[in-house]
């Protein structure tokens, strides 16, 4: 009996032992995940830092320099229309740069509008390193080019993002006057991307240091609304981009996109995209 009763504690200590370990383990990953974090948001350098037309033919893009509110160089494009009535602010998604998205630009000038293309620090040509609070502080940098430097209306500015630029547009358009607002591929904040790509790790919300909190932001934000998604979005899901507009006050559209896409909604269904734009563009003016 008592050989039975050293065995059954053994088996117990080296269970115990192991439940202890794995633990450890475990908690030394989410703060893994925590200490580099940002290179698990921030993926400036992918494809390639670089990659994409700097001039291309179809738009009369200006390279303009701005500086954040910490001293930061931000390289920006500055596309004028000579019969703009409205002004994009636009931010991008996540990877790449401002070079990549020149077929988007192409599609919101043609509104007819002005567009700023504002570069993240450490994207393409900006200088710095890309963090929340300084991507935020770059959109400031953008809209304060607009009204002090073009002397653009504050309530002819669109804030306009893509995936990871809906948290910075939002962000924006909670904190200065605009005239609307326009999310493609939104999420509802970090945590809650974090829960649906690591889903296989319990707990990871807890070691999500950024925000992002397109949800709460949007509460703030009085002007009006377009919200697009794709159903088949690969990255973001179709149901973050509705509990976003849930979110939101009226007034408020949002525009299904039936294609598989992600920030190329303008270019798999243009004229429903184009429709809906124009129509929100009409009701802000």
């Amino acid at each position: 009996m008592g050989l039975r009763n050293i065995a059954k504690k053994s088996v117990s200590a080296r269970v115990l032992n192991l439940f202890l370990t794995v633990l450890i383990g475990y908690v030394l990953l989410l703060i893994l995940v925590r200490l580099f974090e940002a290179r698990l948001i921030f993926f400036p350098n992918y494809p390639d830092r670089m990659d994409g037309d700097w001039h291309p033919p179809v738009l009369p893009v200006q390279d303009v320099w701005l500086t954040a509110a910490d001293g930061v160089k931000l390289h920006a494009w500055w596309i004028p229309h000579e019969l703009a009535k409205v002004t994009f602010l636009a931010f991008h998604g996540n990877a790449s740069n401002i070079a990549n998205r020149a077929p988007i630009y192409e599609f919101l000038h043609d509104a007819p509008a002005n567009v700023l293309a504002v570069e993240y620090r450490g994207y393409g040509r900006s200088e710095g390193r890309p963090s929340e609070a300084g991507i935020y502080r770059d959109a400031d940098a953008g809209y304060d080019y607009l009204v002090s430097t073009k002397g653009i209306e504050p309530g002819s500015i669109i804030s306009f993002g893509q995936s990871l630029g809906t948290t910075v547009a939002t962000h924006l358009a909670a904190h200065r006057p605009v005239a609307g607002l326009v999310l493609e591929a939104a999420f509802p904040s970090a945590s809650r991307v974090a829960q649906q790509v690591y889903w296989f790790l319990p707990g990871i919300s807890l070691a999500v240091y950024g925000q992002f909190n397109t949800a709460a932001w949007i509460k703030e934000v009085r002007a009006p609304k377009l919200i697009v998604h794709c159903k088949q979005d690969p990255v973001i899901p179709f149901g973050f981009g509705q509990e976003v507009f849930a979110a939101a006050l009226a007034p408020k559209t949002f525009v299904a996109i039936e294609n598989s896409c992600h920030e190329e909604a303008s270019l798999m269904a243009p004229r429903k995209y184009r429709e809906a734009l124009g129509q929100f563009l009409e009701s802000v003016r």
